[in-house]
């Protein structure tokens, strides 16, 4: 079949007189002992691009040549039934898939009456991303799961939000954006975002049928092998096969930042922008610049010279959220480093919290974080920022918010 559908691509690159280009990475061949070994080097490690003439519109305009990038090809292959070969052969194979964990309701809050309905609306303006929808019928609008186990206490808050199937299509291309700052420490440290958190979350995108499943991050303290290393999150990800990517230097590229207020352009990780669906779980600790870092703290790994933020840092992150528009913020606030951080380095300092926070709403997911801190989302400058921009409600009081012990 797949054979089938290479033809097909080659014979309509050739009935519009198009140009093909097809990459085959490098492979020791003899390592490929299996039949679906092949199937799945061919079907997830081709790169195409094709390239197209110029066309002439009704009005006479001609258009340049038009590039078809991977994530439109693969969407031209399921208009014509291929979209299942590609979601089946595109991923790692699955160890596991996790089940739902039981999830028992303590405490629902709903919105006044007065802020249900106009608050929101003012400030979930759309902006330059493409923001997941705000729930419908019984899903909340952010979750807050409690417990010890950190794969249970996942499952929970994302099922309270309707489900990874909420977030995750068949063959979507999925990054998911941990805390890896530096190699200096394991995860015990609460410097880093706890690694079963992060396999879970692989597992359950796998289990809704993405095509493909990468973690990924910019540490500033060691180099990115060792730190993914250091954190336990390598060998997790790994073990539920999952796939580690170090962010290739080459691939970051200037992007305009349309509605920032500050910076207008920056270097982003290209593959950060082209992914269907960007999951950001930062690990919810204390930073000696920003008081705290949350989920829109965690966007300066997916650029370059992050220390160029740190003038008008608040704003500026604000600016670099507006960009990304992470479709999901899961919160890891299971230990939570309460002081000296962002880096910590006693275990003194951190607290077993237990927790774990969902949203669609990534500044309503960082503003509910500061209370397990003692504070509130006005007393942090980025949620204020990404608060008045429109990426978000920090209003806590305007939404739902379902609370569940596991």
């Amino acid at each position: 079949m797949f054979l089938a559908v290479l033809f097909w691509v080659i014979t309509s690159a050739i009935q519009n007189n198009a140009t093909i280009h097809i990459i085959f990475p490098p492979i020791r061949l003899y390592s490929i002992r299996h039949t679906s070994q092949l199937f799945r080097w061919l079907s997830s490690a081709i790169v195409i691009s094709i390239r197209f003439p110029f066309i002439v519109k009704e009005d006479g305009v001609k258009n340049r040549d038009q590039k078809v990038s991977r994530r439109d090809f693969i969407k031209m292959l399921s208009a014509v039934g291929t979209g299942a070969l590609l979601a089946s052969c595109g991923g790692k194979k699955i160890l596991s898939t996790p089940q739902a964990a039981p999830i028992i309701p303590t405490a629902t809050r709903m919105p006044t009456a007065a802020a249900q309905g106009q608050a929101v609306e003012n400030e979930l303006q759309e902006a330059v991303g493409e923001p997941t929808s705000p729930p419908t019928g019984g899903q909340a609008y952010l979750s807050v799961a409690r417990g010890t186990d950190p794969a249970a206490l996942t499952m929970a808050a994302l099922a309270a939000l309707g489900g990874i199937e909420r977030f995750v299509k068949r063959g979507y291309n999925v990054i998911i954006k941990p805390n890896i700052c530096t190699d200096y420490y394991s995860y015990e440290y609460g410097a880093t975002t706890n690694p079963t958190v992060i396999a879970t979350l692989v597992q359950l995108c796998q289990g809704a049928g993405a095509g493909r499943v990468r973690v990924m991050d910019m540490p500033f303290g060691g180099s990115p092998q060792s730190a993914y290393a250091k954190s336990g999150i390598a060998d997790a990800v790994e073990s539920v096969g999952g796939e580690m990517e170090i962010m290739n230097r080459h691939k970051f590229v200037e992007a305009e930042i349309p509605d920032g207020l500050d910076i207008k352009k920056w270097d982003f990780y290209k593959e950060i922008l082209d992914a269907d669906l960007v999951i950001d779980v930062p690990i919810a600790k204390d930073h000696g610049t920003t008081r705290l870092s949350l989920g829109a703290k965690n966007m300066l790994g997916v650029i370059t010279n992050p220390g160029g933020i740190h003038a008008n840092i608040h704003q500026r992150i604000a600016d670099l959220t507006s960009l990304v528009r992470p479709k999901l913020t899961v919160v890891d606030a299971i230990r939570t480093l309460m002081s000296n951080g962002p880096t910590g380095g006693n275990l003194d300092d951190v607290r077993m919290t237990n927790t774990i926070i969902a949203s669609h709403d990534i500044v309503a997911a960082d503003a509910y974080a500061t209370t397990l801190f003692g504070m509130q989302p006005q007393d942090i400058g980025f949620i204020q920022a990404c608060a008045a921009m429109g990426l978000g409600t920090m209003d806590l009081n305007a939404i739902q918010i379902e609370e569940v012990n596991v």
